[in-house]
């Protein structure tokens, strides 16, 4: 699961490498990326800003409505429930990311490891996205079953696409793209940091 990923390019170099329209300009982003704020994804053809997770309206104690919850993971087996199948179905986006964090470690005491390219380039998740009510476009990201390096952190992993595999996932039918959510066994480096992992990250939210 991915609650916390890294971008370090600039937007220039991200829109290059995706033939990407940059609708972003000078816009600056946090280097690390959490739940509920803002992150660079490449939607229709651009590289745009929208917020990471889908709202997930709560309530309170006495019904009460609450700040929304940020879903930002997407299970690759649920893709086809109501909370998702509309956006899988017509809105299928690339969040780039440089690297992405799972939380190792005992409870109250969890640090950072972090998971890239061996060369620090970029990688591409697979993504969906909409339009919501409470944060304008939003996106959340697709996560599958664990390989390699990834698997000694967490059970799951983001769906990393290859470059050959970003037009199918953006412009093809849904059962091909649904085809490609399968785990990355290409190189990953792993990197554990003793940097702790709480530091005002939104909590993930997994459907």
């Amino acid at each position: 699961m991915c609650n916390l990923y890294r971008m370090t390019k600039p937007n220039s170099e991200v829109a290059r490498w995706f033939d990407a329209i940059d609708q972003l300009g000078g816009a600056n982003f946090g280097e690390e990326v959490f739940p509920g704020y803002p992150g660079a994804v490449v939607a229709e053809g651009a590289l745009v800003s929208m917020t990471w997770g889908f709202p997930l309206s709560r309530k309170g104690a006495k019904g009460q409505p609450l700040k929304p919850k940020p879903v930002n993971n997407t299970r690759a087996d649920k893709l086809g429930g109501f909370f998702w199948r509309y956006s899988f179905a017509e809105r299928r986006c690339l969040i780039p990311l440089t690297a992405w964090a799972e939380a190792e470690g005992p409870k109250g005491g969890k640090t950072r490891s972090w998971l890239s390219l061996p060369d620090g380039g970029l990688l591409a998740a697979a993504g969906v996205w909409r339009e919501s009510d409470e944060w304008g476009r939003c996106y959340s990201m697709v996560m599958t079953e664990a390989a390699g390096p990834a698997a000694d952190c967490h059970h799951r992993m983001p769906v990393i696409l290859a470059p050959d595999d970003y037009g199918t996932w953006t412009g093809g039918d849904a059962e091909a793209a649904r085809g490609l959510c399968r785990p990355w066994t290409g190189p990953l480096a792993l990197d554990r940091t003793q940097q702790p992992w709480a530091g005002g990250a939104a909590q993930a939210t997994l459907l």
